[in-house]
């Protein structure tokens, strides 16, 4: 066989295609093709069978030398080719290893890379986010707390300081106006008390706890006149002073020594019982205007009135079941003629004339006397006296018939007796319409009761105002009169009486109830719908 001469056929890879690298192969068989038919051919000479001519011999010897060319010929084409493919094949797999392994390695370390910094990324952006998001709360809330804490304690602080200031300058300014407006009340009050005859003007009062007095006297106070209220449990003192004597400089005094609402100082103001219009015909019986239910005659009513003396000798009265004490000063001269017409209201009994209740307990305070400039009178003192003696003796409903000035004593006093249970009923006023509230009856405590006619139509003198609470009876009424024989008068005095004993019977038959409340429910709603200031709530109709 032949040796190779040298020459090598090289494959260069590249990115070709296919079908490129089919052409190149092809190229390269050719190639080999040629190079093996123009190399030496080395015949082997064999021997040469015998008895053959020469024409057989050459054909012999072409026979051998073309097997044996073909044979090399076909020996270093399958190696030429061999090689060509081998190297093609290993170059084109290597290629398609290397590409694959490229593009796997590149395709895998993208996708690590990728997942690697995706995921990297994710985390930084994560834990960056979440630090910075818990940062940015933490301090937000930090902040936000910070501001509100701040806020809440300096509002919470500027409203308890601004409330603090408030109240103190509040009541500082209050205790200031009401010490200020007492001052100039209580000199306004003088002068016109003064002008209209409304006090004593000999005196002024303190009225207080026992105790009380016991730290006056130490202070040095002393008293012309002290009198126990065992009703009340209180103690009353008069002081005889001239009437320009200041009341705020002495009411200033006691409360710096005893401090302030523990002691009622004030002047012994005078209240009138009003005067009665007089009628010279025959007016109506009390009974004719109001029925009270039959049992009524035979009730048990303790019934109490602070007014003038009774005269008890009268025929309706002498058979009466009253009680009688006098409260005026010392000497005084008692008159009779009010007390006694409307304690013939209550419990009159004559063969002619029956009152409301003629078998009712009647306790009749006389704290009235007669002045010669002034007429029939009472003072603050005698009124307060005969109120506790009325509580002393166990009398739950008081009919008073007089009206007046306000007085700090007496209001104290008729707050007491509602306390323990009285009820308290007064006379409207007989000053007109246009006429200022009148007292006890404009006192919260107390009932105040007006006027009307048979037929419902208000009394032209009687007072109006928000404090009328109801009204009754008492125009043109027959009553007994003082010395004997009867008259015909009218009033808001006169009115009382019938709300008194409708009071008194309800307090024995349901003793728990609210008396005011009942009272109301019993009336008849006249005037403006509702409460109006001419008849309060109405007319008492129902006396049961």
């Amino acid at each position: 066989m032949p040796q190779s001469t040298g020459f090598a056929f090289h494959f260069i890879p590249g990115k070709s295609s296919l079908r490129q690298r089919l052409a190149l192969l092809a190229a390269g068989l050719a190639a080999v093709l040629l190079l093996t038919l123009s190399l030496p051919v080395q015949i082997a000479h064999g021997q040469v069978p015998c008895c053959l001519d020469d024409s057989e011999i050459d054909e012999q010897i072409e026979e051998d030398i073309e097997e044996d060319v073909a044979e090399e010929v076909e020996g270093r084409v399958d190696q030429a080719v061999g090689e060509t493919i081998e190297d093609s094949i290993e170059e084109s797999i290597q290629d398609t290893i290397d590409e694959s392994v490229e593009a796997t390695v590149e395709e895998s370390v993208a996708d690590t890379v990728e997942e690697s910094v995706e995921e990297s990324v994710a985390d930084t952006v994560e834990e960056s986010v979440e630090e910075s998001v818990a940062d940015t709360v933490e301090e937000s809330v930090e902040e936000s707390v910070a501001d509100t804490v701040e806020e809440s304690v300096e509002e919470s602080v500027a409203d308890t300081v601004e409330e603090s200031v408030e109240f103190t300058v509040v009541d500082a300014i209050e205790e200031r106006l009401e010490a200020e407006i007492d001052s100039v009340v209580d000199e306004l009050e003088s002068q016109l008390e003064i002008d209209e005859a409304r006090i004593n003007t000999r005196q002024w009062l303190v009225m207080a706890e026992p105790e009380v007095f016991d730290e006056l006297a130490v202070k040095g106070y002393l008293f012309d006149r002290v009198t126990d209220l065992p009703g009340m449990g209180l103690v009353l003192a008069e002081v005889e002073a001239p009437s320009s004597f200041e009341i705020y400089d002495v009411r200033e005094g006691v409360i710096d020594v005893v401090g302030r609402g523990r002691a009622e100082v004030d002047l012994n103001h005078v209240y009138t019982a009003g005067a009665p219009v007089r009628h010279s015909v025959e007016g109506s019986t009390p009974r004719s205007v109001l029925r009270f239910p039959s049992d009524t005659d035979d009730m048990p009513l303790r019934l109490g009135m602070i007014d003038s003396l009774v005269d008890t000798a009268h025929p309706a009265l002498s058979g009466g079941n009253i009680h009688s004490e006098a409260f005026a000063g010392d000497g005084a001269t008692l008159p009779s003629a009010h007390g006694t017409a409307i304690a013939s209201i209550f419990v009159g009994q004559d063969q002619s004339y029956l009152g409301l209740a003629p078998k009712a307990e009647l306790y009749a305070a006389a704290v009235f006397e007669q002045d010669p400039g002034r007429g029939e009178i009472a003072s603050t003192v005698s009124l307060v006296r005969a109120l506790d003696w009325l509580m002393s003796s166990g009398v739950n409903v008081v009919n008073i018939s007089l009206a007046g000035p306000p007085n700090r004593l007496l209001e104290k006093a008729l707050d007491r007796a509602a306390l323990r249970g009285v009820v308290t009923l007064a006379a409207a006023g007989n000053g007109g319409p246009m006429a200022k509230p009148m007292y006890p009856a404009a006192y919260p405590s107390v009932i105040a009761v007006t006027a009307v006619d048979a037929n419902g139509r208000i009394f032209r003198l009687a007072n109006r105002g928000d404090y009328v609470d109801l009204a009754a009876p008492g125009v043109g009424l027959l009553h007994a009169r003082s010395g004997g024989g009867y008259a015909t008068s009218s009033g808001t005095s006169f009115a009382v009486p019938f709300v008194a004993t409708a009071a008194a019977r309800m307090r024995l038959l349901t003793p728990l109830e609210d008396i005011r409340a009942a009272l109301i429910r019993s009336v008849q709603d006249e005037g403006s719908p509702g409460r109006d200031d001419t008849y309060g709530y109405g007319i008492l109709r129902f006396a049961g």
